[in-house]
């Protein structure tokens, strides 16, 4: 079995969109046409976006937007200061300031626009 994406509920499918344009460096795709999902494909991996509406239509409305508190999106790069930096701008909901973890991990953590937990780090290896 391969994880294929993970895939964001939202009410503001541009905010998100163009959040993680700027955060993953990629332009969004619209593998199925119309305006209820995006795909942004960064480095063998998939972050999906569809909004409540698409969710609703498809999925039987089994999943909510901003109604997350158990998930983190992990992303690793090779300098977490660089990318605090470049993303000073764009973020509004700083948790954690890059941090020196004990385990030798670089890491910081924000919130997306829908207040969705992200880990950005660099590894000690």
């Amino acid at each position: 079995m391969k994880l294929a994406s993970v895939r964001l509920v939202t009410d503001d499918l541009a905010a998100l969109t163009a959040f993680y344009r700027v955060l993953l460096s990629t332009e969004p795709v619209t593998p199925f046409g119309g305006e209820d999902y995006v795909e942004l494909h960064a480095d063998g991996s998939v972050l999906a976006l569809v909004t409540t509406a698409g969710v609703n239509r498809y999925n039987n409305g089994a999943a909510s937007a901003r109604a997350n508190r158990s998930a983190i999106l992990e992303f690793q790069v090779e300098d977490t200061d660089a990318v605090r930096a470049r993303l000073a701008g764009h973020v509004t909901d700083w948790v954690q300031e890059p941090t020196s973890q004990p385990w030798g991990n670089r890491s910081m953590l924000f919130r997306d626009p829908d207040g969705n937990l992200i880990n950005v780090y660099s590894s000690a290896t």
